[in-house]
């Protein structure tokens, strides 16, 4: 078993058994002879006392020297041990988020029936909701994204190096057989693009990476935007130096944390390789000085860089908060089959705190006044590869308003599947002073709820579901005023 585990294990037990005592750490010194600081050094988890000393500590204290050795935990600190022997700890970088290990560790120490209370009601949340390791580790990015208003400038800095050194034009759309170019002449790498689409069961599968041979597999059916982001990808893992990396995309699993940060870090290298900031930072400048919105011209930079939609959308995340100090926004993914009721969030986004459209945990419906959700209705039932749509959204409940811009595109590795991209921007003035069209009277306006199970739209046209948990919440409501009111008239 790890020796730092075993450190940990037996100074939570020995502080445990400490303030039980109703010790102080000098008041355990002067009882055992060994030094305050020594002692101190044991429950932190730094040092493991010699058998001399624990034969000892367990005379003083009055507990048998196997059950101080013994690794096994009472019911106070049993979740505590569990999240230790996970190595949890260990494969999150915490100097990320500014926080040692060694603070947790006090802090687990210092109240650990409370921490454990804390701890059980984590795990039991986690087990409703069918949180997986990997829904934690996305979820540990997306708050380091949040924290850095989801921009990083070395990276930024390291794709024009990288743009230096190897004589690429950030001023033009770049191609996918440049990148390929690189791969091949620079990092040794060989293409197939037949084997992976005769293997159903990889269907949705882009790419594989055979790191022994730097084979690179692709699907035949993608399009060059695609094949440039995945080309960018590679470029960047090989650039960058990351050592523990993703071998699939899109992603199957993860084995640890620094896997899921270095895909996080070469995705957003390649957007901004393949969508320059200063290019597309002007390009929005002159959509935004406009009086009135104009779609064509939105349509026209999305269309100028050979990437995606969704590409373009995630580069917002990036630009707005930066560039145009816009860091109250969200990103939202959804797919959608044609003929389904159904609507699928499959990833998300929240530089601003207050929208929180997480529903599908809980089986509720979407609300489908979101423009989301329209413009995946609107592309499966026409012919048409890209529908873009934008609306104000108002959210009566809580008096917040964004700015919601959606495109819908087809899935292009199954038929009938769409998928939206949404950035929703909150309405307040550092928007309207960035945003000459905001006034525009084309632009719609839309009161809209999180999900129909707690929204308070009356007569609501498109309603999936009854407002069950907001009749519970009122209901409730109305309980204590009424248990209120008698309180007060009896008392």
């Amino acid at each position: 078993m790890e020796e730092d585990y075993i450190k940990l294990i037996f100074g939570l037990k020995l502080k445990q058994i400490r303030t039980e005592r109703n010790l102080s750490l000098f008041g355990l010194s002067k009882l055992s002879g060994l030094s305050k600081s020594y002692l101190n050094e044991i429950e932190k988890g730094k040092k493991y006392p010699k058998p001399d000393k624990i034969a000892i500590l367990s005379e003083k204290l009055e507990v048998p020297y196997d059950q101080m050795v013994s690794l096994k935990l009472d019911k106070n600190l049993a979740p505590i041990g569990d999240i230790l022997k996970s190595k949890i700890l260990k494969e999150i970088p915490l100097d990320l988020f500014g926080i040692q290990e060694s603070t947790l560790i006090d802090i687990v120490s210092n109240a650990p029936a409370k921490v454990n209370a804390f701890i059980s009601t984590i795990i039991e949340i986690a087990q409703n909701y069918n949180f997986s390791r990997e829904s934690f580790y996305l979820a540990s990015v997306r708050s380091f994204q949040q924290a850095n208003h989801n921009y990083f400038e070395e990276i930024e800095q390291a794709v024009l190096k990288f743009a230096e050194a190897y004589q690429i034009d950030l001023e033009k759309p770049i191609d996918s057989s440049e990148l390929k170019e690189i791969l091949i002449e620079e990092y040794g790498y060989s293409f197939n693009e037949t084997e992976l689409d005769k293997h159903q069961s990889l269907d949705t599968l882009r790419s594989v990476f055979v790191p022994k041979t730097k084979t690179l597999l692709l699907a035949n059916q993608m399009d060059d935007a695609q094949r440039t982001f995945i080309y960018a990808k590679e470029i960047a893992y090989n650039y960058l130096q990351y050592k523990e990396r993703l071998y699939t995309f899109s992603w199957i699993k993860f084995e640890n944390f620094d896997q899921v940060l270095n895909n996080f870090y070469a995705s957003y290298f390649a957007g901004a390789l393949l969508l320059p900031k200063a290019t597309i930072t002007a390009q929005l400048s002159t959509l935004f000085e406009k009086e009135t919105f104009d779609e064509a011209l939105l349509l026209k930079i999305i269309d100028g860089f050979n990437a995606s939609p969704e590409s373009f959308y995630q580069r917002l995340t990036n630009v707005l908060p930066k560039e145009f100090n816009l860091q109250d926004l969200f990103f939202l993914r959804f797919t959608h089959r044609a003929g389904s009721e159904r609507f699928h969030l499959k990833k998300e986004l929240h530089l601003a705190h207050q929208h929180s459209p997480r529903a599908n945990e809980t089986n509720e419906h979407y609300c489908r006044r979101w423009v989301s959700l329209k413009v995946l209705k609107t592309i499966s039932n026409t012919k048409e590869d890209h529908v873009f749509d934008l609306q104000i959204s108002n959210y009566p409940d809580d008096g917040m308003q964004y700015l919601v811009l959606s495109s819908a595109t087809k899935d292009p590795f199954r038929e009938h599947h769409y998928r939206s991209i949404s950035i929703g921007l909150l309405m307040n003035k550092q928007l309207q002073r960035k945003l000459a069209f905001l006034k525009d009277p084309k632009i719609k306006s839309q009161d809209v709820g999180v999900t129909c199970e707690r929204c308070a739209i009356a007569d609501c046209k498109v309603r999936q579901a009854p407002p069950i948990l907001l009749e519970r919440k009122n209901k409730n409501k109305q309980t204590e005023m009424v248990v209120a009111d008698l309180q007060k008239r009896f008392g």
